[in-house]
């Protein structure tokens, strides 16, 4: 139950541009150039209870961490739900290449034990290479990183992962920026262990069968793919 008096939302943070699939796209310039942020979508009405307006920030709280982003009002989505697209927020350290169209610069930090923050220390940047249009990058916003911050949320029927969850939406401390982000990874276990409580054993799978055989994919794996090891 969300509790919409202490700012409890559903976050919806798997939805795709049309721009975009996945991360892989960010090797696209072109596409890139489309599309690099992923503001919180939030409905006017919603926006209004909260107090904020566009281009202010909000501070994302998850069971186990949070993060730090921009606000897009929009009546594109529904009130209660706030959502956070998927595929962008692409970061890379200093020592690391990485792709660069798409990535902000960070620092990872880990103040104590269980406990890490990653830091925007900048933004897309241009750069020198044999491409020319490398030294054309105009945007300076990457977007921001929020998949660390989801706990593991594994579906007890299928195994995969359930992508919407509870958030508390507050505003940043005076300390907090844009990008900022922390995980507690001790908690992000003991949550794991929660969901995987109400997993069934091997046992309880007919025949070892781990998944319903007339599930229609693109790709289907080989028959026996479908059964758990003994």
């Amino acid at each position: 139950r969300l509790d919409r008096e202490a700012g409890e939302y559903v976050l919806l943070p798997n939805f795709r541009l049309p721009t975009h699939i996945h991360s892989r796209s960010a090797n696209s310039k072109w596409l890139a150039e489309i599309a690099h942020r992923n503001p919180v979508w939030l409905h006017p009405q919603d926006a209004r209870d909260l107090g904020v307006t566009d281009g202010d920030l909000l501070k994302i709280e998850t069971e186990i961490g949070h993060f730090v982003d921009k606000v897009w009002v929009t009546e594109s989505i529904k009130p209660g739900i706030v959502g956070c697209s998927h595929h962008i927020g692409r970061w890379r350290r200093q020592q690391d290449a990485g792709n660069r169209y798409m990535s902000a610069k960070v620092d990872i930090t880990n103040p104590e034990p269980g406990r890490w923050r990653m830091r925007t220390l900048a933004g897309v940047e241009p750069w020198k290479s044999n491409d020319a249009d490398t030294r054309r990058v105009w945007w300076r916003d990457g977007g921001v990183h929020q998949n660390l911050t989801h706990p593991v949320q594994p579906d007890p029927i299928s195994g995969a992962h359930c992508w919407l969850q509870k958030v508390r939406l507050t505003k940043p401390g005076p300390d907090e920026k844009y990008g900022d982000i922390e995980v507690d990874t001790d908690r992000s276990f003991a949550y794991f262990k929660k969901w995987n409580q109400w997993a069934k054993d091997a046992e309880t799978h007919p025949n070892g069968l781990r998944r319903p055989l007339w599930m229609g994919r693109p790709l289907t794996p080989a028959r026996d793919q479908f059964y758990i090891d003994k």
